[in-house]
């Protein structure tokens, strides 16, 4: 069983998740969404045992399980405001890497992106639309930092999804499946209603400040602009990433 300075380090460090494998949720909806075979551990505080005792049967046979554990030692682990009072620990081993490439899939490529939040409102569109996996150029925001992984809100559990070393080398990789790559850009010629996205189709997603490197836009197949009233330039990543996976969904529903 973890000791408390061990599911800490999980909550803070990233380096402690790749080393032991690990990673930390909180919450009722994610337990409930965690795939119990990954399940290793769950602390419960006592007024969370007392409250919901249906969730106790939940768990799986051979996870570690603390009880009895006191609101202020809950929130030394917690990285909520408010906890709820349920802490999972989980291994790795469900949807992470497992992003594979088909033809005719829809996939994301999200290339430096650094927001928790914009990286798991990616992810829950993403299974909205409907895409087959999410791909994440390295040193872009780690998915299983506690604060990401709410912001999926289940999602990350069922979204195929890998990191890549760099957008050139994932961008060969889609050209050499038959995957067109489209990447909303200012200097883009056509409206993103333009293409038709009913074959294979990959959007590129930049960093929230600076958008796509120049290296990857001049790699894309098609730029492609969003028209904006206004003096708006550019939108959120996760509103853009919304608007084309949608607009992939709409055509493709349409065949």
């Amino acid at each position: 069983m973890l000791s408390f300075r061990d599911i800490r380090q999980l909550v803070k460090q990233k380096k402690a998740r790749d080393e032991q494998g690990l990673f930390v949720i909180e919450g009722r909806k994610l337990f409930s969404e965690a795939p119990p075979e990954q399940i290793r551990q769950v602390i419960l505080t006592d007024r969370f045992a007392r409250e919901y005792p249906e969730l106790l049967a939940k768990i799986p046979a051979g996870a570690d399980v603390m009880t009895g554990v006191g609101e202020e030692r809950f929130a030394q682990i917690s990285d909520t405001k408010s906890p709820q009072g349920i802490l999972t620990v989980l291994s790795f081993g469900g949807q992470e890497n497992a992003a594979e490439l088909e033809g005719d899939g829809l996939y994301l490529l999200l290339e430096h992106l650094q927001d928790p939040g914009n990286a798991g409102t990616i992810l829950r569109t993403a299974e909205a639309a409907g895409a087959d996996g999410v791909f994440l150029t390295e040193g872009s925001v780690d998915l299983y930092a506690p604060k990401t992984i709410r912001s999926t809100m289940g999602s990350i559990f069922r979204v195929p999804h890998r990191y890549v070393p760099d957008a050139s080398a994932a961008l060969a990789e889609f050209r050499a499946r038959g995957i067109t790559s489209y990447a909303a850009h200012l200097k883009g010629r056509s409206s993103y209603t333009e293409p038709s996205y009913r074959g294979g189709t990959v959007f590129v997603i930049g960093n929230e400040s600076r958008g796509i490197t120049d290296e990857t836009a001049g790699q894309t197949d098609c730029l492609i602009r969003i028209p904006m009233a206004g003096r708006v330039e550019s939108l959120n990543a996760a509103m853009a990433a919304g608007i084309l996976m949608f607009e992939a969904k709409r055509q493709r529903e349409l065949q």
